[in-house]
């Protein structure tokens, strides 16, 4: 029983996770932000990296201010270096170099920017031929775009993978 409960509690964390950010996207951030900040309280820093990647990647969207929106990304980010390898948090990367590079747009840091947007495509690899990958590959080319990035700062091109994602 214990056993059965501990496998459906990473569940129950990110249904929690879920229901606030639809709370989000209907428009209300300041309840969502509100909610958000309560769970990463109540699962502390030493919580499961998966759950502490998924809130904080969600917290950043409901900051106001680029640097925090930076801070709570940066948090993501460090949980899922934690759970890479237990995890497999592989296709979480692409997005959450994405999100690290708009968050550098947002405060100017273009070199920052570039950076973190060279290594959202090179873990794009890890990304389904579904609509989720296809959204984050999109959403990389359009900030490439934006960039104005012709070449990576290593001199290779920009471009779509050039390898099928590895669907495990």
């Amino acid at each position: 029983m214990a056993e059965r409960q501990e496998r459906t509690a990473p569940d129950a964390v990110l249904t929690r996770i879920g229901q606030v950010v639809m709370l989000h996207h209907a428009g209300d951030r300041e309840e969502a932000r509100r909610r958000l900040l309560d769970l990463w309280t109540e699962l502390g820093e030493h919580g499961a990296p998966l759950h502490r990647c998924t809130l904080a990647h969600y917290l950043a969207d409901t900051q106001d201010d680029p640097a925090d929106e930076l801070a709570w990304d940066l948090r993501a980010l460090s949980a899922a270096d934690e759970a890479e390898a237990s995890a497999g948090l592989r296709g979480f990367y692409p997005s959450l170099h994405l999100n690290l590079a708009a968050d550098y747009v947002k405060l100017g840091r273009t070199g920052a920017a570039r950076s973190h947007l060279h290594r959202a495509r090179g873990a794009a690899a890890a990304l389904g031929e579904d609509g989720y990958g296809d959204g984050v590959r999109a959403a990389i080319s359009r900030l490439e775009l934006r960039l104005g990035d012709d070449d990576t700062p290593g001199g290779e091109p920009w471009g779509p993978p050039r390898q099928r994602p590895d669907r495990s």
